[in-house]
């Protein structure tokens, strides 16, 4: 089970969100670098940033800060979301070091797009579908769209993306546990790596989701726990290790 921390930017900060909403703000940290350097620290070799600013405006905001982290963690695999719209983009996140570019609101409103750029940048895309009730929501999760997860996460598959993250948004940030029934169903209905996201609060999710592991569950984004100390990022890595 992968574990894989995650720095959320809003103005160059640390911070977390609860439910996407960006006027409901808690700033962790000041200083980005600093804490991708303690997660990297705790055994980490994954690191999940978002820029906020830029999925909401639809372009780089936090690049610079990425960029600081990219170069000050060489040996960490970076995969980055927000305001990621076009080639130029992804290209110049890849040029910097990043490894995987999430693809969002732009996936679910120009799919075409998605098999474009695997075939560009094969093996770095990943798409983000936000859920709520099984409905795909775009632009910082403000809008809720018809599209069904499954259908859409079938699509991007055969497109070649590398994995799927889930995030279920009525838990994102809530620190109430992971939607795992809904994680663990779509899942089951592609082959590609599915990464869970939202909810994780302590060990006992953890345990649930290194059971569910031989399901296509691969690997898991966490956020509020891990800064509000209701789950050690160290051990938690050394559970997820002894579970194999």
């Amino acid at each position: 089970m992968l574990l894989i921390p995650a720095i959320d930017l809003k103005g160059g900060k640390c911070v977390r969100l609860r439910q996407g909403g960006m006027d409901d703000v808690t700033v962790f940290s000041d200083n980005p670098v600093e804490m991708a350097r303690r997660w990297y620290d705790a055994g980490a070799r994954r690191l999940h940033m978002v820029d906020l600013d830029g999925a909401v405006s639809g372009k780089p905001e936090n690049a610079t800060v990425i960029h600081d982290v990219v170069d000050a963690l060489p040996d960490m695999d970076i995969q980055v979301g927000g305001g990621i719209r076009d080639d130029d983009t992804i290209q110049a996140y890849l040029d910097a070091g990043v490894r995987y570019v999430i693809l969002g609101t732009k996936a679910v409103n120009a799919p075409h797009f998605v098999g474009d750029v695997c075939v560009e940048f094969p093996g770095h895309i990943i798409v983000g579908l936000d859920a709520r009730n099984g409905k795909v929501a775009t632009d910082g999760w403000s809008k809720l769209s018809h599209h069904d997860v499954i259908d859409m996460a079938k699509h991007f598959e055969q497109d070649g993306v590398e994995a799927i993250i889930f995030t279920d948004i009525g838990r994102d940030g809530m620190m109430e546990g992971l939607n795992l029934e809904s994680t663990v169903e779509l899942a089951s209905q592609i082959t590609i790596p599915v990464l869970a996201s939202g909810g994780v609060t302590d060990m006992s999710d953890i345990d649930a989701l290194c059971a569910v592991e031989e399901e296509g569950v691969q690997g898991v984004i966490i956020g509020r726990a891990i800064y509000e100390g209701t789950l050690d990022l160290r051990a938690a890595l050394q559970r997820a290790a002894a579970s194999r």
